[in-house]
């Protein structure tokens, strides 16, 4: 990944060959002390600038669990051989997955693509799906990229296209995250305030008592931080509303791509964040209602298979057993039905 070379402090790291402590931090003995020292991890040693992890569907649920405090409170909390701690991580975190199968099946959600939990997935403020689509025009300039690589260093004139050098633009970006600590105006703020509240009302169904979330207050920090980042960006010490409006855009286009439930088409956030569309747990919610009308139909007494056979017949849509066991296993929870 070409950003570790960009930020001024980047760490590069595999989620393959990634362990929990090879992301936070290790205890080991000092070969002169003899004592016990805690040694950084990756995230440690990316603080203030960014951490590139590939393969990050790979790595182990151990390992991903320490990154929720990470990317929740820029913190890790360490607790080892007797050392309590809390170290600083205040990076920020740029990940890449392949989806299930090497294949990306638009007729799923991303939940259903990408073997990521739905919390961790939800942390992320973008979250771009990579497809291999045929187009004429980006193929052609994905290879005239891939064939410049390989051409001979032009002279250094300055042109209006010039590519800026690496050395550079990682000069640029650490002055200004040194430098310029923007503030929010009052237009801006006024302006974010609106966009949350229009990405909020897109879940109002007016043809239903359906109400589906659509944005979360994880999106306004989101558009918040983005915000900020495009103001250093200008090395403006203000936040004005060209910062905002650029931070709408880009969280509505991420939430176009993953948010975007393919049963229905509409923008659903609890895909993300629980796995679950509202329109699915409306199905389950259906499924639950007329298991618990068969069962009082037959004095709360009835086999599984006649369970089955009765809701196939009262039905339009078959009923598989799978699903009418994990129905089972859901009234359990709730206290509704007894084994």
């Amino acid at each position: 990944m070409d950003d570790v070379k960009k930020a001024p402090r980047g760490v590069y790291t595999s989620g393959k060959g990634s362990s929990a402590v090879g992301l936070t931090a290790y205890i080991t003995r000092d070969v002169d002390t003899k004592q016990l020292v805690l040694e950084s991890g990756a995230l440690v040693l990316s603080d203030g600038g960014v951490c590139c992890i590939d393969e990050f569907d790979k790595m182990s649920d151990s390992t991903r669990s320490v990154l929720h405090e990470v990317m929740e409170q820029q913190t890790i909390s360490i607790a080892k051989a007797g050392i309590i701690t809390t170290l600083n991580a205040r990076t920020s975190i740029l990940a890449s997955a392949n989806p299930i199968n090497s294949r990306y099946d638009p007729n799923l959600p991303v939940t259903s693509n990408i073997d990521l939990p739905p919390p961790l997935l939800s942390r992320f403020d973008l979250v771009y799906l990579i497809l291999d689509k045929v187009d004429e025009n980006i193929d052609r300039q994905l290879a005239r990229h891939l064939t410049d690589m390989y051409l001979e260093d032009a002279p250094d004139t300055v042109t209006e296209n010039t590519v800026l050098p690496v050395e550079f633009l990682s000069m640029y970006i650490q002055y200004a995250k040194e430098n310029c600590q923007p503030v929010m105006t009052e237009e801006a703020k006024n302006e974010l305030v609106r966009a949350y509240v229009d990405m909020r009302k897109l879940g109002d169904d007016s043809r239903s008592s359906e109400r589906r979330i659509t944005a979360t207050t994880r999106q306004l920090e989101s558009m918040i931080r983005l915000a900020e980042a495009h103001a250093k960006m200008r090395l403006s010490e203000t936040v004005n509303l060209i910062d905002v409006k650029e931070a709408v855009r880009l969280i509505k286009s991420a939430i176009k791509d993953y948010a975007t439930d393919p049963i229905t088409g509409r923008i659903d956030m609890d895909m993300v964040q629980t796995g679950t569309t509202s329109a699915q747990r409306r199905i389950q919610e259906d499924l639950s209602n007329e298991v618990m009308k068969v069962i009082e139909e037959n004095d709360n007494t009835i086999r599984v298979n006649e369970l089955a056979i009765k809701l196939n017949e009262r039905g339009t849509v078959r009923v598989e057993n799978h699903d009418i066991n994990e129905c089972l296993k859901r009234l359990q929870q709730e206290g509704r039905l007894f084994t």
